[in-house]
């Protein structure tokens, strides 16, 4: 059933923050204490007018906690009343009544131990705080304050020794470095390293190898000591621990002392063992770094790595983005190209080259790997480009032509033949396989390639291959299967007896004119009859 037009439900959802009646009434008389007017200036001279006024506060003061003793608030306005009327001694049982009440409130011990110290009881002041961080030990605020008071009292050792007690607690690292600075205060530069050394163990963390570098730096001008602090950070912590901003603090240190390979290499470092997407920064300082210091190589070697950088997101966003992969190619072999005439001894460029070459065939094997999901022809031409041009880097570049072919039997075996091919990568591996003087090789390629797709451009391939090696008899065959499999095509017929005319057989010429002419059809047999006329 619906409900009638105009009536309004009541929602009896509980409310998502439930009150309590104990809390409103506490709110109702704290509100009505801040909202009621002062009191008048009372001007009392007589002792017996002091104490009636002092017992009727008291009785307030009393009335309020009655309800409630968790009130903190008047706690600490009733122990700040009696300390101000000089009763000392009540106002500790005040404050102590309070700790009874709720010890965990670190403003009432703070209250108590600053009533003691302005009363000059240290002793009694330091009681309280030693009594504070022994129940709160995780409350900084409680030893900060113990701490301070010891030091203002000139004991030095008695603030080391507190300092090394809060210590064994693992704090947090504000009191670590708390701890240092005391000691740095102290003159005691020593133990402020030892201090140093216990908190990175404490924090292994790169924030704080980075601020004890940084103290090393500033604080102690000691050069070589920051140094060893940022390489233990680099082995010490683990990949997951490290980003950008400890390779560039350390880096911009290395340039601050004038030590531009030093720097150089952190720089490398840094773009080495960090993931590109989380390397930005990096990239750009390290641009900017060779721009300032590095020589024409330098900079070129930076701009490299940035647009691989650029590539690698590229590929990355889009792994089907063959033009993406073309130019990363293009920059790959270009590196292997300049690696191979910039190398100034023969063992450099051993190893430089080979891993130049290794990280060209890294990218041209990532880029072939990403086969294109559909059987459209249209969709695999710029993919088939992609092994064309790998094959020709292994053959040209690398002089490598065993590996070439082994590319182009690749290519041709991931190609869905059932469907479509490609005249052009065929031809390409039969090419190959004759520069490596294996023309059976080739042959046979060639062969499987016109029994599965008999095209045009192969048979033109196949023949123009077979004239260069001087093999008369196959190319008359290739000629035969090739009118055989397209009679009505009149180029070839022209073709077939243009070669045999070439090579001073007139009569076959006239013969294959003859039979092409009595073909039943023909694409342009004006062509044909002119042909035969003319001969």
């Amino acid at each position: 059933m619906g409900v009638p037009k105009g009536v309004q439900v009541k929602n009896r959802a509980p409310a998502p923050i439930q009150i309590t009646a104990e809390q409103i009434l506490v709110e109702s008389r704290e509100r009505a204490e801040q909202q009621a007017p002062a009191a008048p200036r009372r001007h009392i001279t007589d002792p017996a007018e002091l104490a009636e006024h002092r017992m009727r506060v008291r009785k307030e003061y009393e009335g309020r906690l009655g309800s409630s003793n968790r009130l903190v608030g008047v706690w600490l306005r009733y122990a700040k009343w009696e300390d101000g009327q000089g009763e000392i001694q009540r106002a500790r049982s005040i404050y102590e009544r309070a700790i009874d009440a709720d010890y965990k409130v670190p403003t009432v011990w703070i209250r108590y131990a600053e009533m003691e110290m302005r009363s000059k009881f240290v002793n009694r002041a330091r009681n309280v705080l030693d009594r504070a961080v022994s129940i709160l030990p995780r409350v900084e605020t409680l030893w900060l304050k113990y701490l301070y008071m010891e030091e203002m009292l000139g004991n030095v050792e008695g603030t080391r020794v507190l300092f090394d007690r809060w210590m064994s607690w693992e704090p947090s690292e504000l009191a670590w470095l708390t701890y240092a600075k005391f000691e740095i205060r102290a003159g005691a530069i020593d133990r402020a390293r030892a201090v140093y050394e216990r908190y990175i163990a404490c924090h292994p963390s790169q924030s704080a190898y980075l601020k004890y570098a940084r103290w090393e730096e500033r604080s102690t001008g000691q050069k070589a000591l920051a140094r060893v602090v940022y390489e233990r950070a680099l082995d010490e912590l683990r990949e997951t621990e490290k980003d950008e901003k400890l390779y560039l603090v350390f880096a911009a240190f290395e340039e601050s002392c004038g030590e531009e390979a030093r720097a150089r290499a952190v720089f490398k470092l840094g773009l080495e063992r960090l993931p590109k997407e989380k390397s930005v920064a990096l990239q750009s300082a390290a641009l900017s770094f060779e721009k300032q210091h590095g020589t024409q190589s330098g900079i070129e070697d930076a701009i490299i790595t940035r647009r691989r950088a650029t590539y690698e997101d590229q590929v990355a966003s889009n792994p089907l983005n063959y033009d993406a992969w073309f130019d990363y190619t293009r920059l790959e072999e270009s590196e292997v190209l300049a690696v191979s005439k910039g190398s100034s001894s023969a063992a450099t460029a051993d190893s430089t080259s080979i891993a130049a070459i290794e990280r060209a065939r890294d990218v041209y094997e990532r880029a072939v790997a990403n086969v294109p999901p559909v059987t459209e022809k249209r969709y695999w031409r710029r993919y088939v480009y992609l092994w064309l041009a790998y094959a020709a880097f292994e053959e040209l570049m690398v002089g490598d032509a065993t590996r070439a072919v082994e590319v182009y039997r690749e290519a041709l075996r991931i190609v869905p033949h059932k469907y479509f091919t490609f005249g052009k990568l065929w031809l390409a591996a039969s090419h190959a396989e004759v520069r490596k003087k294996d023309l059976a090789a080739a042959r046979k390629l060639l062969g499987a390639a016109l029994g599965q797709c008999p095209k045009p451009k192969l048979f033109a391939g196949y023949i123009e291959m077979e004239l260069a090696l001087g093999e008369l008899d196959r190319v008359r065959k290739l000629y035969e299967r090739f009118i055989s499999l397209s009679p009505s095509t009149v180029s070839t017929w022209i073709k077939f007896s243009e070669l045999e005319k070439s090579v001073g057989e007139v009569e076959r010429c006239r013969a294959i004119l003859d039979l092409a002419v009595r073909q039943p059809e023909l694409d342009r047999p004006e062509i044909v009859w002119k042909t035969f006329i003319g001969e």
